[in-house]
């Protein structure tokens, strides 16, 4: 069938359904558990919705459920919203074959928890389709996880209808997987609902990097981080990160050197000796930030295949990567929070970030101030591990620490209290003799093809940079013994 790229106009909800509704080809189920049959309410009062509809259902109740999906352990999770889609489209092609040769089957489900009566949990879903975009093909799969914030259970089901809505439109007539992206959220008011996990996969997909798509959420706002594997496998940061023990590292990683391999070592060596660490349920996340991402000019635009390769070198060191847009360390704390709750969670910084830390102007936005950031920053559960630096005074070299670290004076006595209760602590037994190793530098002799940038990296780094031609490099320049 024939798709568009764009829209003259964005076309309400309504519009969007009779559209669908109008197409011939378009044809297929509706499954929806929890928060009502929101999505499919949608076509039926677009009218025509017999050219698009051919079954809806809600298993509400659990032991139905579990008869026609199959028992699981979480309703409101990924593993049930496949075995539905599975279910489904299975059906679907069983019980229309005759009319395959010119239909575009699809199967879209969805499960949600809304906002409870005691307003004591967020309402999110999962919701998905499995699509044809040629009759007789293979299906695609796309699967979000859905995060709805109003304050009223009734408009979290209609946010939600909606985004069913854009989602089945969005891959029918848009081309583009960041029209895609952004279209999810058409006609909703921006934060009503948050959008932290997108996969697209399938046939007609196969061009599409799961991992662009969550740089796509986090770029367009329509979440503030995201999250993947060492395998490159998009997670659900909450599924992911919930109840665990949680250590970040914080950095460039352009590209990552031996220093930032150490910070890692270091920082997961003391982690792990910490009363309260459950060793069995430590994550390890190293994350990008989208300031990172950009050429420090202001520019908005990401360089995307600059961003896949930081990743590809952090996922082939097997670790998982976050891309957030969590500039300041506060809000980065504040948001693991929301799965880590009680658990121990840490950052590992170096010496110059505890400096900014500690600069007032880089909360003058805020209305308590340093203070306001700080009961965030250093607030239950986490630690501060502070790596070393290398530093020149007067010609003479020394090593920067905790110890060393000297805020304006004003500032002496709240730096001693999170000192004495632990909050801030060095990273020992780190390195030092590589804390000349400066990440800028490297950059430099890569692109402008001097030698020696291999020994400040790890071999599978340089081996990587080099095979694939990574940040700059065009391969080594030859020096006369003279130089």
């Amino acid at each position: 069938m024939a798709r568009q790229s764009e829209d003259f106009k964005t076309l309400t909800t309504k519009e969007k359904s009779l559209k669908i509704n109008m197409v011939e080809s378009i044809y297929g189920t509706m499954a929806e558990i929890g928060a009502g049959q929101e999505v499919a309410s949608n076509f039926f009062k677009a009218g025509a919705a017999s050219g698009t509809v051919a079954k809806t259902m809600s298993a509400y109740d659990m032991a139905f459920s579990d008869a026609i999906y199959g028992p699981c352990e979480r309703y409101v999770a990924e593993e049930r919203l496949m075995s539905m889609l599975d279910k489904e489209y299975t059906l679907l092609n069983k019980r229309l074959a005759f009319r395959a040769k010119k239909t575009n089957f699809f199967a879209f489900a969805d499960t949600v928890q809304t906002l409870n009566y005691q307003r004591s949990i967020q309402g999110h879903g999962w919701m998905g389709l499995r699509f044809q975009l040629h009759p007789l093909s293979e299906p695609n799969d796309i699967v979000i996880h859905v995060v709805m914030t109003d304050n009223d259970p009734v408009l979290q089901q209609q946010a939600l209808g909606m985004v069913g809505v854009n989602l089945i439109y969005a891959v029918y007539f848009h081309n583009d997987p960041e029209d895609i992206v952004l279209s999810l959220v058409d006609n909703l008011n921006h934060g009503r609902v948050e959008i932290d996990m997108i996969s697209l996969v399938g046939p007609d997909y196969r061009h599409v990097d799961n991992r662009l798509m969550s740089l796509k959420l986090v770029k367009n706002g329509l979440t503030q981080a995201a999250l993947f594997d060492p395998n490159g496998q998009v997670l659900q940061p909450s599924e992911a990160l919930y109840k665990k023990n949680v250590i970040v590292l914080r950095g460039r990683f352009k590209p990552v050197t031996l220093v930032n391999v150490d910070m890692l070592i270091t920082g997961l060596r003391r982690f792990k000796k910490e009363e309260d660490v459950d060793n069995d349920q430590i994550v390890v996340l190293t994350e990008l930030t989208l300031a990172d991402l950009r050429n420090g000019k202001g520019d908005i635009d990401i360089d995307e295949n600059d961003f896949l390769d930081r990743v590809d070198i952090l996922c082939s060191l097997g670790q998982n990567v976050m891309i957030s847009n969590y500039q300041r360390h506060y809000k980065l704390v504040n948001y693991l929070g929301q799965f880590t709750r009680e658990k121990k969670k840490a950052l590992i910084i170096g010496i110059n970030n505890l400096e900014r830390i500690f600069d007032e102007t880089y909360y003058e936005d805020l209305p308590g101030g340093i203070l306001q950031s700080f009961g965030d920053l250093f607030g239950s559960n986490i630690k501060v591990y502070i790596y070393p630096a290398l530093s020149i005074t007067d010609g003479q070299q020394r090593v920067e620490t905790c110890e060393t670290f000297k805020p304006v004076e004003h500032l002496v006595p709240l730096y001693q209290y999170l000192k004495v209760n632990g909050k801030v602590e060095d990273l020992t037994g780190a390195n030092i003799e590589n804390l000349h190793i400066i990440s800028d530098n490297i950059l430099e002799m890569i692109q402008k093809g001097r030698p020696g940038w291999e020994e400040m990296v790890p071999s599978k780094v340089s081996s990587s940079i080099k095979k694939n031609m990574l940040f700059g490099f065009k391969g080594q320049l030859v020096l006369d013994d003279d130089d």
